[in-house]
């Protein structure tokens, strides 16, 4: 979950840059200038912290090392706890508040995961079926062949595909300056597929693990074939709408993160002066269903919470969902579909993480479904740190 802290990197890699995808976008026209290097960092001690004191603390840490704002919502025994440290907007100095909306970029793919496995339940499909099945022609070139990927290996991560962000194009455009210039591309789910199938495969269908979230473009374009409805309508009315979630939204192309919410801020690698840019708006097909979710606290956690509980999906596909193999990076990090699971300090956590330009984001909740934590940083800029990491220790850690 957490990294060794190390120098900035001169580069950030592919996997750096992603993740866990976030996206969407604001205002049509100019942003406010962001607040000048330099200006006083301000930070919100919690009024009341409830026994949460340690997770304030490392929301302020957060702050002074870096990040504008930091929002956590915790829910455990004791109720619902919301702290925030720092400023949503650099430019207005509003604080952040509990109910602010943010990209959530990975945490979305629980939500694509989810609506797969549904239909998987409804017999219209099965994770078995072979990529080809339905995307007939797609995935093919380069040694990449959809033949011999399934459903299932997308979900968890195993079908070799390319991560397409890591295409050097692209990768220029999320962490140099011309992200300025290509914010407002519009991408296409083919086009995605055609960026990381011009790639060859890092490995066979099947024979390990390796974050990649091509698969999930994929995986969305199967939901809309399957159904004949967009992908969005089928996340809306099977989890969004049932659960409630009434500020969550997948914005496709729009702009802009509605109201209430903050800006976000980045460092680009060829900015000499290394200065925080506003980069809340850009169009977010770039990241479709592999990250370009708007969400809250409050939603994120109550979707966790209802897909662990069972209430999503029915007991054949919820031992699927929860069917897990290793990651490789230790042996209490695995992932099944669509979600990871960590074991912190003797407890069990199932969620996802969330990392795109401007955002860095998590959202776990223990197995029992008692004790949960969504984190937002509004920027990317601690992603190589242990910050996000302090934060989820201090809260699912005993002192």
């Amino acid at each position: 979950m957490t990294k060794r802290p190390r120098p900035p990197k001169t580069v950030r890699t592919a996997r750096a840059v992603l993740a866990a995808f976030l996206t969407a976008a604001a205002i049509a026209g100019a942003a406010p200038a962001p607040a000048p290097a330099g200006a006083p960092v301000h930070v919100r001690p919690a009024a009341r912290a409830g026994g949460h004191e340690r997770t304030q603390a490392a929301l302020d840490a957060a702050v002074k090392a870096g990040a504008p704002g930091a929002l956590a919502r915790v829910r455990d025994a004791h109720g619902t706890w919301n702290g925030s440290a720092g400023l949503a907007d650099l430019y207005t100095k509003r604080p952040r508040l509990a109910r602010d909306r943010f990209r959530a970029g990975s945490i979305g793919k629980p939500f694509t995961a989810t609506v797969l496995l549904q239909l998987e339940a409804e017999h219209r499909l099965t994770l078995d079926d072979t990529v080809e099945r339905w995307l007939p022609g797609l995935v093919q070139g380069h040694g990449n062949d959809g033949r011999r990927i399934t459903l299932r290996q997308l979900l968890q991560h195993t079908s070799g595909l390319y991560d397409y962000t890591g295409d050097p194009e692209v990768l220029r455009n999320l962490t140099t300056t011309a992200f300025l210039e290509h914010r407002y591309d519009r991408w296409t789910p083919q086009r995605i597929v055609r960026t990381a199938t011009a790639h060859p495969p890092d490995f066979a269908p099947g024979t390990r693990y390796a974050y990649t979230p091509t698969g999930y473009v994929l995986a969305a374009l199967v939901v809309e074939k399957a159904t004949g409805r967009p992908y969005e309508e089928e996340v809306e009315r099977r989890i969004i709408a049932p659960l409630g979630l009434h500020s969550t939204r997948l914005p496709r192309h729009q702009r802009t993160v509605p109201a209430p919410a903050g800006r976000n801020y980045s460092r680009f690698t060829d900015d000499p002066d290394r200065r925080m840019h506003d980069v809340t708006d850009f169009d977010p097909s770039l990241l479709w269903a592999t990250g370009d979710l708007i969400s809250t606290g409050a939603d994120l956690d109550r979707f966790l919470t209802a897909l662990l509980q069972g209430r999503l999906l029915p007991p054949a596909q919820q031992r699927e969902l929860r069917t897990t193999i290793p990651t490789g990076e230790d042996p209490d990090t695995q992932y099944g579909l669509g979600l990871f699971r960590y074991r912190l300090c003797g407890t069990e956590v199932w969620g996802h993480t969330g990392l795109f330009v401007g955002t860095q984001s998590i959202a776990f909740v223990s197995a029992d479904t008692r004790h949960s934590l969504v984190l937002n940083f509004n920027t990317d800029t601690l992603s190589d740190t242990d910050a996000a990491g302090d934060v989820f220790k201090a809260e699912f850690c005993p002192a």
